[in-house]
């Protein structure tokens, strides 16, 4: 008599038992990895979370009960002393006019660069998109030396400085964040061009399209993604710059809003619940751009995961 044995369903799967040499089931590598990334995700709003409870505390109740106890009384006296005191919506304004078109200009001239050395074949293709992306390696703290004697130098019209130089105006400013970020923007923009089909710039030179036809209407378009992620990271860091603006400006009503902060310093005292709320002010602009941006920016920063 011989035994008969059953072959198992179509579509059916054995599950196999999860051992040391296996490994643990999936179900649990999952709650791992969430767990993990949870109490990193933790530990980084620990910062913020705990400049929010700073700044609602009034400074007399931290002096007498230190910053480590509970709260007495919470309040948003902080965010109004700071709004007044710093003369912010002032220094809004200047980093609108720093901000705005240092990241148009950079995205611009950087979507040109990458279009030439992405779509055209020559010899120095490669040497000239490196030549961009070095500009990113040097610190910006080896340059300001010969930048700052360079901008003496550079003559502009009373109409665009006061100074009638380079130094000293908000035109300086955005011309050196354009050219100290374009490396990056380039090198980024670069390989996402090379992933669009070339057959579609060429059909668009077959039916008579120019260059700058095909970079407006063919590549620009299809290069969103990649605009909405470099817009979010170049909003943040040229708005976040305090560096060049601290160098390069010698005006203090002309600098951006990161030297509001400095105002709310005094000589002989400061009031870090006060800083703490004007900071937490400064940081809005910013987050309101990447919510806005939010859908865009993931999938720009996701670009080719899946190939």
């Amino acid at each position: 008599m011989t035994a008969t044995v059953t072959p198992p369903a179509a579509g059916s799967r054995r599950r196999r038992p999860s051992s040391p040499e296996t490994g643990p089931a999936r179900p649990e590598r999952q709650t791992g990895r969430h767990l993990l990334l949870g109490g990193i995700a933790f530990l980084w709003l620990v910062p913020l979370l705990w400049a929010v409870y700073t700044s609602l505390r009034p400074y007399s109740d931290t002096s007498r009960h230190g910053y480590l106890s509970l709260p007495h009384s919470l309040g948003f006296e902080n965010f109004g002393a700071a709004w007044n005191q710093s003369g912010m919506p002032h220094f809004f304004w200047n980093s609108v006019l720093i901000t705005v078109p240092a990241v148009l200009g950079t995205l611009l001239f950087s979507a040109a660069v990458a279009f030439f050395v992405s779509r055209f074949d020559f010899r120095w293709n490669v040497v000239l998109l490196m030549l961009f992306t070095a500009g990113n390696l040097l610190p910006a703290q080896v340059l300001i030396t010969p930048l700052y004697r360079l901008y003496l130098l550079i003559p502009l019209p009373g109409w665009m400085s006061d100074s009638f130089l380079l130094y000293n105006s908000m035109w300086g400013i955005v011309a050196i964040h354009i050219a100290y970020q374009c490396g990056f923007c380039t090198f980024v923009l670069s390989n996402y061009m090379r992933t669009i089909p070339k057959e579609i710039t060429e059909a668009a030179l077959v039916d008579g399209a120019p260059v700058w036809r095909q970079f407006f209407q063919i590549a620009l378009p299809l290069c969103r993604p990649a605009f909405a992620a470099l817009a979010t990271l170049e909003s943040i860091w040229i708005y976040n710059d305090f560096f060049w603006s601290l160098a390069l400006i010698e005006t203090g009503d002309k600098r951006p809003i990161t030297s509001a902060l400095a105002n709310l310093q005094g000589q002989y005292f400061t009031n870090p619940n006060l800083i703490a709320a004007g900071a937490l002010m400064t940081a809005i602009p910013t987050l309101l751009v990447y919510f806005a941006l939010q859908r865009q920016f993931i999938s720009g920063l996701t670009i080719g995961s899946g190939k």
